[in-house]
């Protein structure tokens, strides 16, 4: 047998540039690639929320889209919209970061709520969460609010008419993020549609949340308080 011939010393040496453990900054690039793959994998498929978000924000964005379009249209041609079909509005997100709020300039049939749909999709909001507040308004900088997204609807829009004398967006919103769950967000979905379209006035006395976040049958959000920001 003819013995195979080793490296000859006239051979080149390995090019460290081709190998990534060889290179400190690829090495880190990498290293990086992989954080921000685990980071999605943790915020869009493993959160139940996350989960709820996409699949029944993108459903209803393709069920409403062509409603939506149709609505941008007709305001965008009507002369009592002269700053045109949508507003745009800075709000604080998760973790405090600002974005702005795209909607639809008009509250009829709640098609404001509806057309942030796609921000919910994106992530920058959520279906069910706090008011989205304004970076200038006091009430954004509570640390609380850095733990979740801005929601289209939340636990105050469905208690609009408790007399509980604690009963205010605040600390609606608080009790949410402090109690939040997937039932929750559920139960509050659920009736969501009833109460964006009720009337303000007084309303029958509502119950008392459990500790687990279960909803009442006649729990409201209070008087004047939208949950659109």
């Amino acid at each position: 047998m003819v013995p195979h011939p080793g490296p000859s010393p006239a051979d080149p040496a390995p090019d460290a540039a081709s190998d990534p453990a060889a290179d400190p900054a690829r090495r880190r690039g990498t290293e990086r690639a992989l954080d921000r793959a685990l980071d999605f994998a943790l915020d869009h498929l493993l959160d139940p929320k996350r989960l709820l978000d996409l699949a029944l924000g993108a459903l209803l964005l393709t069920l409403t889209a062509p409603l939506l379009a149709a609505t941008a249209l007709t305001l965008a041609l009507s002369p009592r919209h002269p700053g045109g079909a949508f507003t745009h509005e800075p709000r604080v997100g998760l973790d405090g970061r600002v974005f702005t709020a795209r909607s639809l300039a008009t509250r009829r049939h709640r098609l404001d709520l509806l057309s942030r749909l796609p921000h919910v999709v994106r992530g920058e909001m959520s279906l069910v969460g706090p008011a989205p507040l304004a970076p200038g308004d006091p009430r954004a900088a509570a640390p609380w609010r850095q733990h979740v997204r801005p929601g289209l609807t939340g636990l105050a829009q469905v208690r609009r008419r408790s007399p509980w004398p604690w009963d205010e967006p605040v600390l609606l919103d608080q009790h949410y993020v402090e109690h939040h769950w997937i039932g929750l967000d559920l139960a509050i979905l659920a009736r969501t549609p009833a109460a964006a379209t009720a009337p303000y006035g007084p309303g029958p006395a509502a119950a008392r949340i459990p500790a687990q976040g279960h909803l009442s049958d006649t729990d409201h959000r209070p008087r004047g308080y939208s949950a659109a920001g």
